[in-house]
């Protein structure tokens, strides 16, 4: 390609018995314009398409679109003794645990990048439920609860799928290999299947495009995991990295907290939030809308951060200590809802 050349020109000039020069320049030629070529047969990248639950590529394609294009379903699970091993929990995008009576837990388990057949046992609504699922739409499936806790959750924009109501005869079921009441399950595709029309999930958390590249695996402090104790003298999980799985395990009483297939559950995230829990509805009630201090830990570190959330309907939104986004790893994630009783401990 010919650059343009600078045309200058030496002009000598007289002003009494000095002689100055002075140079003057014209505006340059102009380059040609380059002839653009194109490659026969180039084919536009296809768009990647991620999952806004989990932040993992979930392929392209219409295939790909089709698969995210459905709602989420909340699934209120039971933690029971009696309820374990869970039905299709391993498969979930995201879990939350809370406190509840007895200073047992139960979870809200949330799937779509993944849904099974089956998930249960399926338990009753509590009141924080309602502003736990509401930023994520979609449906939510409960066995009931007291009438006021089912009005919170009905006064949302989710769609509610309650067991003994009519139209649910079909997707909820009881099984034999547990007794009841930790027997209830859902047929979660065929719910789904039912509400396709229910927009998709929003994305609830920021997310790096790897491991390593997770705010908690850059600057966190390097560590086997964390131990929580809810306060209630009962409910003591635990998480521990393993580097050979990249995933968090998880245990509880003291042993693996095993799936139904007898693997350990796991998750990319552990997200344990401080909260406050108040009683004045007759149960712990887990209070969300607010905030607070939190631990984050993904690729076997841990950092500190603050949790908030503005409304009912908000999500939950993490930044550091110098108030940046806090980003996850890819893949799933476990929200523990820590009272601020209870303690939580890095495992070194």
């Amino acid at each position: 390609m010919r650059t343009a050349r600078l045309r200058c020109a030496v002009v000598a000039i007289t002003a009494g018995s000095a002689m100055l020069a002075v140079a003057g320049c014209a505006e340059p030629e102009p380059a040609p314009a380059p002839t653009p070529t194109f490659v026969p047969g180039y084919v536009e990248p296809a768009t990647v398409l991620f999952a806004p639950l989990t932040g993992t590529q979930a392929g392209t394609g219409d295939a790909a679109a089709l698969a995210l294009a459905g709602p989420s379903l909340a699934v209120k699970i039971d933690n029971h003794p009696a309820a374990r091993p869970q039905v299709g929990i391993e498969r979930a995008d995201l879990v939350f645990e809370e406190l509840v009576e007895g200073g047992l837990t139960r979870y809200v388990a949330v799937w779509h990048s993944d849904v099974p057949d089956e998930v249960g046992p399926v338990r009753s609504i509590r009141p924080m439920d309602p502003d736990i699922v509401a930023p994520l739409g979609g449906v939510v499936a409960y066995s009931g609860g007291q009438p006021s806790f089912v009005e919170l959750m009905m006064s949302t924009e989710v769609v509610n799928a309650v067991h003994g109501d009519p139209g649910t005869e079909s997707t909820f079921f009881r099984t034999p290999a547990k007794s009841a009441p930790h027997n209830l399950l859902v047929k979660a595709a065929e719910l789904l299947a039912q509400h396709a029309a229910v927009p998709a999930p929003a994305q609830q958390f920021a997310y790096a495009d790897s491991t390593a590249g997770a705010t908690a695996a850059k600057e966190g402090v390097r560590g086997a995991g964390v131990a929580l104790d809810f306060g209630s003298g009962v409910s003591r999980p635990s998480w521990a990295w393993d580097a050979e799985r990249r995933k968090y395990l998880r245990s509880q009483d003291g042993a693996p907290d095993l799936d139904s297939s007898g693997t350990q559950l796991g998750a990319a995230n552990v997200l344990v939030l401080r909260v406050p829990v108040s009683a004045g509805l007759g149960v712990p009630k887990t209070e969300l809308v607010g905030s607070g201090t939190a631990w984050v830990s993904s690729g076997g570190a841990t950092v500190k951060a603050a949790w908030s959330k503005e409304s009912a309907a908000a999500p939950i939104r993490l930044v550091d200590q110098h108030g940046v986004v806090v980003r996850l790893a890819p893949g799933s994630t476990w929200i523990e809802l820590l009272p601020e009783g209870g303690t939580a401990r890095l495992v070194e």
